[in-house]
Order: structure tokens, then sequence, then C-alpha cells
């Protein structure tokens, strides 16, 4: 038997192999949700950044407090450092300042 053999009585059939027999055409069916889902989101975010914002605030009042610690103990220090020369100046203590500046 030849298998190149054609047989007249047969005609081949044309098979569609298309998409649209195994998947049907796209239907978006979750508008709705996704609206619903993007306001979720969006909801999401205005609450995230109403937290960043609280926490900025709690930052920016905790270095303002912590810059007048600082500027007070400068304060302090240059003070100290006045009536330390002052001293030194009265009991003729020559100065000679070191690495430190003292």
């Amino acid at each position: 038997m030849n298998p190149y053999y054609f047989n007249p009585g047969y005609i081949p059939q044309q098979v569609d192999y298309s998409v649209q027999q195994y998947y049907p055409p796209y239907v978006p069916q979750h508008e709705e949700y996704d609206e619903r889902q993007q306001l979720q989101n969006l909801g999401g975010f205005e609450r995230r950044i109403r937290a960043l914002e609280r926490q900025n605030e709690e930052q920016v009042r905790e270095i303002t407090r912590l810059n007048r610690v600082v500027e007070r103990h400068t304060d302090r220090i240059n003070r100290l450092n006045q009536r330390l020369r002052n001293v030194e100046r009265r009991l003729s203590i020559p100065f000679t300042a070191s690495q430190d500046g003292f």
C-alpha cells in the first residue's frame, strides 16, 4: 500500500483552529469591582499619606526640641569658657590652645 495514495472518495475537511473556539471573547466582567478596588486603594494611600504627615510633624517637633537643647548647651559651654578665661587671666595662667581648642 502506498502511503501517498490519494483516495478519490476522500475530501479533506477544513478544520477551523481559531482561538474563538477555545477561548471566549474578552469581556471585562469586573469593572465595578475594579472601581471599588481603586477607591479602596486611594483610601489606603490617603491613610498612608496622613500617617506619614503625622510622623513628619512629630520628627520636626523632635528636631526643633533637640536644636533648642543643643543651643542651650552651646550657650552654657560658651559662658563657662568665658569664666575660665577670666580666671586664667586673673591668675596669670598663660593660655595655649591644644588640638581641641581648650
